[in-house]
C-alpha cells in the first residue's frame, strides 16, 4: 500500500510554503529544522499550529514543509495557510471550522510601492510654498 500524503500551497506577503501531511505522530519539519528552531518566538508557533488545534489533529500528522521568501511573520502565515489546506485536502469534511476560523483565505496584504517623485509609498516630500 503507498504512503498517504496530503498537500497545500500557502501564500502570505512574498513567503511561499510548500506543505506535506502524513499521518504520523505531529513532528514539523520547516527547511529540515524543527519548528522550535526555525521559529523561535511562540507568536509564531502557536499561528503555525493554529489550523491542527482548530481540527483538534495535533497529534495525527506529521508535517514537511519547505517555505521560501519573505521574512520571519510572513513565512509563518504561510506555513499556517498551507497547513489549513493540506488539512482539508485530507479530509473535505473539515471546511466549516478551517473557514469559520478565516484560514482557508489567502491574506492578500502586499506592500505597496514607491511612487517616483515620493519620498515612499503615500509619504511625500516636505513642500516648501517659498
Amino acid at each position: 500500500m503507498a504512503d498517504v500524503q496530503y498537500y497545500g500551497t500557502g501564500k502570505r506577503k512574498t513567503s511561499v510554503a510548500r506543505v506535506f501531511l502524513r499521518p504520523g505522530s505531529g513532528k514539523i519539519t520547516i527547511n529540515r529544522r524543527e519548528l522550535n528552531e526555525y521559529f523561535p518566538t511562540t507568536t509564531q508557533r502557536s499561528s503555525v499550529l493554529e489550523p491542527f488545534q482548530a481540527v483538534e489533529a495535533t497529534d495525527q500528522y506529521d508535517a514537511l514543509i519547505t517555505v521560501k521568501g519573505g521574512g520571519p511573520s510572513g513565512q509563518a502565515g504561510a506555513v499556517r495557510h498551507g497547513i489549513a489546506r493540506a488539512l482539508l485536502d485530507a479530509d473535505a469534511e473539515r471546511r466549516a471550522a478551517l473557514k469559520e476560523l478565516g484560514l482557508l483565505t489567502r491574506d492578500a496584504r502586499e506592500k505597496e510601492r514607491k511612487k517616483y517623485g515620493q519620498r515612499g509609498a503615500r509619504a511625500r516630500f516636505q513642500f516648501s510654498k517659498r
